[in-house]
Order: C-alpha cells, then structure tokens, then sequence
C-alpha cells in the first residue's frame, strides 16, 4: 500500500500544470485527476466536495467535458457520486446502459449521449468525516481490475490528504486555497432555493426540484440558473405561468 500510495503520489507530482490551472489545493487536485485519466483506463475524471450538511460542488476535474458530467449530478439529483457519498462505499457501475440505467434513470441516459458508458465513484473520507467523492468515467463499458480498483483506491486516498492538508493550512473558517469557488457556488444555489420557495409558495425541497427541472429541460447548468434566480434575471414562477 505505501509502495502504491508513494507512485501515485508520483504520477500527480510529474503531472504538469495546465495554462488556466487553479491555485493551491484546487489545482493540486485537478493534477490528480489528469493523473488517474492517464494511469487508469478512464476518459475523465472529477472530484466533488461534499458534506453532511449540504455543501456540494465540484471542485476540480481533468477535463471540461468530465467537469459538465461531475455537475450534472448536481443537476439531476443522482448518480454514482451521490450514491457513494450517502453508503460511504464505492460505487461501481460498468454498464451504464444496463444496470446504470436502472440505478438512475434520468442521469444514466444523460451522461451516455456525452460519450460515457461506465462510471466508478469512490468517497473521499476519514473515519466519520466525508470530504467528497472521486469519479471515474470510462467511454467504453466495463469493469476494473483488481489493480485498477486497488489504484483507483490510492487516488481517491491521496486526494483525501491533499483535501485535508490543504484545510490544516487554511485560514479559520475559510476553505482550503482555491476551493472557496466551489463551495461558493452551493451557498449561492441555497440562496437561490429560498427565493424560488417564497416565489413560488412551495417548500425547500420543492424548489430544487423545481431549479433542477428548469436547469435540465433547458439543457443549463444548475449553478448558472441559481445564479440568474439570485440576480433577479429568472422566476421561475414566472417562466411556470408562462408555459400554463
């Protein structure tokens, strides 16, 4: 194990910086993800921070593609990174057009018109504490390994420590350097629940059903439309009469 951990840590450390790469903890762990792209038969991979209490985004991602995917289970409301948050286990789907489909119905024939057909999903967590989840897509179906799985492990345990190193280094109460967009972004989507809950007379939970369906149907990201709603460039009880 420390043999593996030690070249993973490695390959993440040889991976070069990109052009528009983040700084501090975010681009470290965007490295990770191109990393584990190039060492584990995946097209794409994506880490998201989650937590109990609802903090949700993604975080970083080897590519623009696996960044849209990781988001759009934000969107949608399931898929393999909310189902492994909630067991604390992997979640291991080689076929999304089979047994995915049956798992998640909305999601599963999404991400397959992008061009995925397989997805892993491994939290990122120590002991009770849950940071998040690494995703894993795969453009052909498939499983992995027992190697690939055990790497694929190591990744997702290297970036449970860059995840918590950079919060030890983080000022009180911020969140570690480069992750404050992320995390900026679910405040700024529950900001957006309560408007459309007074908006449009109907509960919390209701309302991001109602944020998600309206992201979905108009083919948007969930944060950009949480975004219109607290500038005041969308109601959605507006856009509701409209289609009566």
């Amino acid at each position: 194990m420390k043999d593996q951990r030690a070249r993973v840590k490695g390959l993440v450390a040889a991976e070069l910086p990109v052009t528009d790469d983040p700084h501090g903890t975010a681009g470290a762990l965007r490295r990770l993800c191109s990393a584990a792209v190039k060492s584990l038969p995946a097209c794409g991979a994506g880490l998201s921070l989650m937590s109990d209490v609802g903090v949700r985004g993604v975080a970083a991602a080897s590519d623009a593609a696996s960044e849209r995917i990781d988001e759009l289970q934000f969107t949608l409301g399931e898929g393999p990174c909310m189902d492994a948050f909630t067991s604390r286990r992997p979640v291991l789907e080689p076929d999304l057009a089979t047994g995915g489909a049956l798992r998640w119905p909305i999601y599963a024939p999404a991400v397959r018109a992008e061009g995925v057909q397989a997805a892993f999903a491994f939290p990122l967590q120590v002991g009770a504490a849950r940071l998040g989840v690494l995703d894993l897509y795969r453009e052909h179906p498939g499983t992995l390994s027992t190697e690939e799985l055990a790497e694929a492990l190591t990744f997702a345990d290297v970036a449970t420590t860059m995840l918590l190193d950079g919060q030890e280094e983080a000022p009180p109460g911020a969140a570690a350097a480069g992750l404050d967009e992320a995390l900026g972004y679910r405040f700024e989507l529950y900001q957006a629940q309560g408007m459309v809950m007074v908006q449009m007379g109907v509960t919390l939970v209701e309302a991001l059903v109602a944020l998600r369906a309206y992201a979905f149907s108009n083919d948007r990201d969930l944060a950009d439309v949480a975004r219109d709603v607290v500038t005041r460039g969308l109601r959605l009880d507006e856009d509701r009469d409209d289609d009566a």
